[in-house]
């Protein structure tokens, strides 16, 4: 049986459960008219009925606190199928069948680090280290692909992008595909800071329609283990992909 992964409470109690460093952030955009009114969109549309994935839109920030990101792995917006989204970009629950753009990933992992593919499509092992999976639209409707896409999210997650960028800490950011590649000048902007020190992997989206074309395909650009010695380099504890 499928995981309910569907949200069934008000957008602003899951904000509520925001704690620790993260908390700044999302609350000036609670406070802003851009999050009143995604606030209302979302909500307006559990309560009329339809189905909107995942249960915990923000549960990526639950699970990686700011002050703990070495690296940001950046998505669109949540998969739009029943029991797949669960708040971490490319992430689906134990059990539930790995989708194409996961399988690539974990394709390149095993070229590029050796290591052999999982039986699960959950990544909160990657989560718990560090790995900061952000989709930039935080719901969606159940079967419509960025059904909740330039209604506010964005907002929201460019900010949380920024506060990663501003830390002196360093962190690998990895941006797949031109979606993800849109926020470089987001993060080269706030990396401006004095003693800020962060890489910016590109390569193409891990989707089977573009994971092996040019101009920098997916399969063969080493991201993982690039991060790693990044993180080696500043004294940083590799990831355990």
């Amino acid at each position: 049986m499928l995981p309910n992964n569907t949200l069934g409470r008000p957008l602003r109690d899951v904000f509520d459960e925001v704690v620790g460093d993260w908390r700044e952030v999302t609350e000036n955009f609670l406070q802003s008219s851009q999050g009143e009114k995604l606030v209302q969109f979302v909500d307006a549309h559990v309560k009329a009925g339809e189905i909107v994935y995942p249960s915990n839109p923000l549960r990526a920030l639950a699970l990686t606190p700011l002050e703990q990101v070495r690296a940001v792995i950046l998505g669109q917006d949540p998969y739009h199928g029943s029991g797949q989204a669960e708040g971490l970009a490319f992430s689906v629950p134990e059990g539930v069948k790995i989708p194409p753009s996961l399988r690539n990933i974990f394709k390149e992992l095993q070229r590029d680090l050796h290591i052999a593919p999982p039986q699960s499509g959950s990544l909160v092992h990657w989560a718990k280290q560090g790995v900061l999976l952000l989709n930039t639209t935080l719901t969606v409707k159940n079967g419509q692909a960025a059904s909740h896409a330039k209604k506010g999210w964005e907002v929201l997650t460019d900010a949380l992008i920024a506060a990663v960028a501003r830390q002196q800490r360093p962190v690998a950011f990895m941006l797949w595909g031109a979606h993800a590649q849109a926020k470089r000048p987001l993060i080269e902007d706030a990396a401006k800071i004095p003693g800020t020190q962060h890489i910016v992997l590109q390569a193409n989206h891990p989707s089977p329609l573009s994971a092996t074309k040019p101009p920098v395909p997916f399969i063969g650009c080493g991201h993982f283990s690039a991060a790693n010695a990044f993180l080696a380099q500043h004294q940083c504890s590799e990831i355990a992909w």
